[in-house]
């Protein structure tokens, strides 16, 4: 990102309009450069049944959608904004492919998988806000990881731990700490 240049002060009536932070250099190995301060990026990953993003969300409220259970729907506004097939979907949740597609509109996933989807929809979400562009945050999902022993991030997002390790990695990016 280029560099804000700095007004040049005319004594007391200096140009006192906020300035934007510079975001320090991003000083990871293969990670692309990813915004280290807020924004107003904040994108809702399962459409309707999140009312925020899903980033956002307090884990009380994440708890609410998961018992109230997500749906094909919702499944299907994830899989369009993730650019994910059912084959990745299928492996990122740990189901079986046929579960994911023989589900129709308003139908809901158990609470189980409902979680599952709800961890993905998050982890996406923040992605999104700290990388500041969707493809570019698809894209880094895919690739190896120096911080994750060479793994892709997405392939650590099967289970509750490596959610946990790859959003763990997207705030390590965000504060611009070496990933």
């Amino acid at each position: 990102m280029p560099k804000e240049k700095s007004a040049a002060k005319k004594g007391p009536a200096a140009d006192k309009s906020p300035k934007k932070a510079t975001p320090p250099a991003t000083t990871s190995l293969n990670e692309p450069e990813a915004a280290s301060y807020a924004t107003k990026f904040y994108t809702i990953v399962l459409g309707a049944a999140a009312q925020r993003p899903e980033s956002h969300m307090t884990p009380l409220e994440k708890m609410g959608m998961v018992r109230i259970g997500i749906t094909k729907e919702d499944l299907e506004k994830l899989k369009k904004k993730t650019a994910l097939d059912y084959d990745r979907l299928a492996k990122a949740l740990s189901v079986a492919r046929a579960t994911l597609i023989n589900k129709r509109g308003k139908e809901k996933f158990s609470s189980e998988l409902s979680e599952k989807i709800v961890g993905l929809a998050d982890i996406y979400s923040y992605g999104y806000e700290v990388f500041e562009e969707e493809n570019k945050f698809n894209q880094w999902m895919f690739r190896p990881n120096t911080a994750l022993g060479g793994l892709p991030p997405f392939d650590l997002v099967d289970n509750q731990f490596g959610r946990e390790e790859v959003k763990n990695l997207i705030g390590r990016i965000d504060y611009g700490v070496y990933s």
